[in-house]
């Protein structure tokens, strides 16, 4: 099983997250404040992170740099808006990233890469 933080404040964003990996053994754990994601992560023991790149005022860059930079940091997939943000998820250090909308396969998959899950 994966715990993995889902941090976003759009409604939308997390059903769809929810929706993909609630099939299979992934232990979701929601999160709409960008300021404590990163503390978050590391209290709850998560495996993995989800971060929305539109998430509140400190954005998903930032989420995800301060989860990467923390003292336990964990792969961070990143969600973008469009293809054209890949540079901006590459700078932010996140482990991988998916475009939005996406499929809930894809989804899986790539968790499942990040956190070596089968």
């Amino acid at each position: 099983m994966s715990r993995v933080l889902v941090v976003t404040d759009d409604s939308w964003v997390r059903n769809e997250v929810h929706a993909a990996l609630s099939i299979g053994a992934n232990e979701l754990i929601d999160h709409d404040d960008p300021a404590t994601a990163a503390a978050t992560a590391t209290d709850e023991s998560v495996e993995a992170a989800i971060v929305d790149l539109q998430v509140a005022s400190m954005g998903g860059m930032a989420v995800t740099r301060s989860i990467r930079d923390g003292e336990h940091p964990i792969p961070v997939i990143i969600l973008l808006d469009r293809e054209a943000d890949t540079f901006l998820a590459g700078r932010s250090g996140a482990t991988a990233w998916i475009t939005k909308p996406f499929t809930a396969s894809a989804l899986r998959s790539t968790v499942a890469d990040v956190t070596g899950a089968a």
